[in-house]
C-alpha cells in the first residue's frame, strides 16, 4: 500500500473509531438516563398523596383510624354488626403497663423513624385488611413498626406471640387447662364421709380458656388490633398453612365451649386482667386486625400465604436514621466535642457495609450507652465497645 493510501486508511479508521466511540457514548448516555428515569418511575411509584394515610409515622398519636374507609366487599367481616358503637374499644395502652416494662417498646414507638415505602405498605395493608409481612435482618426494627403502628393509631397494646419451633395455631388462638379443671371439680365434689360441704357446681370453663394473642385480636373490637406474629420463619413447616383459613375468614372455633350451647361464655383474653364473652363457641372479628408476621428470612413461605400477605423488606438504616433513632432514645449528645456519635454510628455503618457484618441496632444503642457512662475514655474500653458490643453477629 502506498504512504497516501495508508494516511487514507489510518484517517478512516480514525473516523471510525470516534464514529464508534460516539455511538458506544450515545448508547451509555441513553441507558444512564433510562436507568434515571427507572429509578424515578419507581420512587413515584411510592411516592402517593398523604391524603390516603391512615398511618403517618409521624409517632404522634391521633384518631386517623376514625378515617379509614370501610374493608373491600371481599374482606369484610362486620357485617353481622349492629353497632359499632355497641363494641368495645381496645384497653388503653399504658406507659407503664406490663407490657411497656416487659418488652421496653413505648419510647421504640415514637422514636421508630419509617421510611416512606414502609408507611406506604403499612396503609396498603390496613386499606386491604391483609396481613403485612415483614422481613429483615435481626435488630433493623420489624417487630418495633408494630408497635410504631399501634401506638400512633391507638389501637391498644400489641398482642405478641413469639413463634417457636413447637408453636401450633391453637396456641395463638386459645389454651384450655382441661387438667386445671377436672382437679378443680375434684375439690369441689362431695365428701365419701357425708359432709355436704363445698360447693358440687362444676368450676365454669371459662375459669380454664384464654385467648391467646390472635384469638384476642380475632373478637369484635371497635377498632383493629394490632398483633405481632414474631419471627414465624422459626415454626414448624405446617404453621404458615394453617394460618391461611383464619387469615381468609376472619373467624374460628372453640370446640370446648361449643359442646356446651349456644349461650354465652366469658373467658380470659391476652389483655392482662381482662375477660371478654364469647358466644356458642364461635369468634368472629368486626375489623380484620392489622397482622404483622415478621421474618429474618431464614426460610421460604408457600406461595398461598405470600398472596394473601402485603410484603415489606426492611433494609438496613441510613446515617440519618439512625442518628434520628439514637437521639429519640438517649437525648441529646452530651459529649463536650459532639463527634463520639457521629464517629460510632459511622464505624457501625462501614462494618455493615463495607465488612458484611450482622450489627443489630440495639448493639449500637448499647455501645453509645456505655460510651456516655465512661467506656469511651481509655484504649481498653474503646476495645470493649469494638470487640465485643459490636461483634457482628455472624461472627463465631
Amino acid at each position: 500500500m502506498v504512504p497516501n493510501e495508508r494516511d487514507d486508511f489510518d484517517e478512516r479508521s480514525d473516523f471510525d473509531e470516534r464514529d464508534d466511540f460516539d455511538e458506544r457514548s450515545d448508547f451509555d448516555e441513553r441507558d444512564d438516563f433510562d436507568e434515571r428515569n427507572d429509578r424515578n418511575h419507581e420512587e413515584q411509584a411510592v411516592t402517593m398523596p398523604e391524603n390516603w394515610w391512615i398511618y403517618r409515622g409521624t409517632g404522634v398519636p391521633h384518631d386517623g383510624i376514625a378515617a379509614l374507609p370501610p374493608a373491600p366487599a371481599w374482606r369484610s367481616f362486620g357485617d353481622w354488626v349492629d353497632s359499632e358503637e355497641e363494641l368495645p374499644p381496645p384497653p388503653a395502652d399504658d406507659a407503664t403497663g406490663p407490657t411497656a416494662r416487659r418488652l421496653g417498646r413505648t419510647r421504640q414507638a415514637t422514636a421508630y423513624q419509617a421510611d416512606e415505602r414502609e408507611i406506604h405498605l403499612v396503609n396498603l395493608a390496613l386499606h386491604l385488611r391483609r396481613p403485612l409481612l415483614i422481613t429483615g435482618k435481626p435488630g433493623v426494627g420489624k417487630s418495633t413498626l408494630a408497635y410504631a403502628v399501634a401506638h400512633e393509631l391507638g389501637l391498644g397494646p400489641v398482642l405478641r406471640w413469639s413463634v417457636s419451633s413447637r408453636s401450633t395455631l391453637r396456641d395463638g388462638l386459645y389454651t384450655y387447662d382441661a387438667i386445671g379443671r377436672l382437679h378443680e371439680a375434684g375439690l369441689r365434689a362431695p365428701r365419701h364421709d357425708g359432709d355436704p360441704a363445698g360447693d358440687r357446681q362444676p368450676p365454669a370453663i371459662g375459669q380454664f380458656l384464654r385467648l391467646g394473642p390472635l384469638g384476642t385480636a380475632l373478637l369484635p373490637w371497635r377498632t383493629p388490633r394490632v398483633v405481632l406474629i414474631d419471627e414465624i420463619d422459626k415454626s414448624d413447616i405446617d404453621l404458615p398453612n394453617d394460618l391461611l383459613n383464619v387469615f381468609e375468614e376472619g373467624e374460628f372455633e372453640i370446640p370446648e365451649l361449643q359442646r356446651l350451647g349456644p349461650g354465652p361464655q366469658e373467658v380470659a383474653i391476652a389483655d392482662p386482667g381482662r375477660r371478654a364473652t364469647v358466644r356458642g363457641g364461635h369468634v368472629r372479628c368486626a375489623h380484620f386486625p392489622l397482622v404483622v408476621l415478621t421474618s429474618n428470612g431464614e426460610r421460604e413461605f408457600p406461595s398461598a400465604l405470600l398472596r394473601r400477605c402485603v410484603r415489606l423488606e426492611i433494609q438496613p438504616p441510613t446515617e440519618e436514621r439512625l442518628a434520628a433513632m439514637v437521639a429519640a432514645h438517649l437525648g441529646a449528645d452530651r459529649s463536650e466535642d459532639g463527634l463520639r456519635r457521629a464517629e460510632l454510628i459511622t464505624e457501625f455503618l462501614r462494618r455493615q457495609r463495607e465488612d458484611g457484618a450482622d450489627l443489630a441496632n440495639d448493639q449500637l444503642l448499647n455501645a453509645l450507652l456505655m460510651a456516655e457512662r465512661g467506656l469511651w475514655g481509655s484504649g481498653p474500653g474503646r476495645d470493649v465497645i469494638h470487640d465485643v458490643l459490636l461483634r457482628p453477629l455472624n461472627e463465631s
